[in-house]
C-alpha cells in the first residue's frame, strides 16, 4: 500500500515549517544584570542593572534602571526593529539608532553626542534557547578610544 502526501495538509505544514523558522525571539520581560557573568572591559561595572523591555515587533521600549559609584539613572529608549532610525534622549544627549534582525540576533547601530564627545556603539542582542539569558555584546568607538563589553542579563 502506497500513501501519497501531497495536497492542502501538507502545504499547510511546510508554511507552518517556513513560518516558525522566520519567528524572531521575542525579549519581552524584566531583566536582571549578572555582573559576574558580564564583561565590562575598561569600564566600571555598575552595582546593579535591570530592563524592562516590552517587545511586539517592530516596536522595543527598554527602560533601563543603573546604579554605580556614578549615582543613579534611568532610560527609556523607543526603537523599532525594521531599520528605520529611533531617536532618543538621554541627559540632554541625543542619539540615533537603526536596530534590525540579523537572523535571530537584534543588531544596534547607535550614534550620538555626549557632551562635547561623539561615540557610535554596536550591539547585538542575543537570546538563550530557553529564552532566560539575554546577552548583549557591545562596541563602542569615541576619541577616548575604542572598547567591548558583554552584560549578561537574566530573566526576572
Amino acid at each position: 500500500m502506497r500513501i501519497s502526501y501531497r495536497g492542502p495538509a501538507v502545504a499547510a505544514m511546510v508554511m507552518l515549517a517556513a513560518l516558525a523558522a522566520q519567528a524572531k525571539p521575542n525579549l519581552t520581560g524584566d531583566w536582571k544584570l549578572n555582573t559576574a557573568k558580564s564583561d565590562f572591559g575598561q569600564m566600571p561595572a555598575p552595582s546593579s542593572m535591570t530592563q524592562k523591555i516590552t517587545h511586539d515587533d517592530p516596536k522595543l521600549t527598554v527602560m533601563v534602571k543603573q546604579s554605580s559609584e556614578m549615582g543613579d539613572f534611568e532610560f527609556t529608549g523607543n526603537y523599532t526593529t525594521d531599520g528605520k532610525e529611533s531617536t532618543n534622549t538621554f541627559a540632554n544627549n541625543e542619539s540615533k539608532s537603526v536596530v534590525k534582525w540579523d537572523g535571530e540576533t537584534l543588531v544596534f547601530e547607535t550614534k550620538g553626542k555626549f557632551g562635547d564627545t561623539d561615540f557610535t556603539m554596536k550591539d547585538k542582542w542575543t537570546l538563550s534557547a530557553d529564552g532566560k539569558v539575554l546577552t548583549m555584546e557591545r562596541h563602542i568607538s569615541s576619541s577616548f578610544g575604542e572598547g567591548d563589553q558583554k552584560l549578561v542579563l537574566e530573566k526576572q
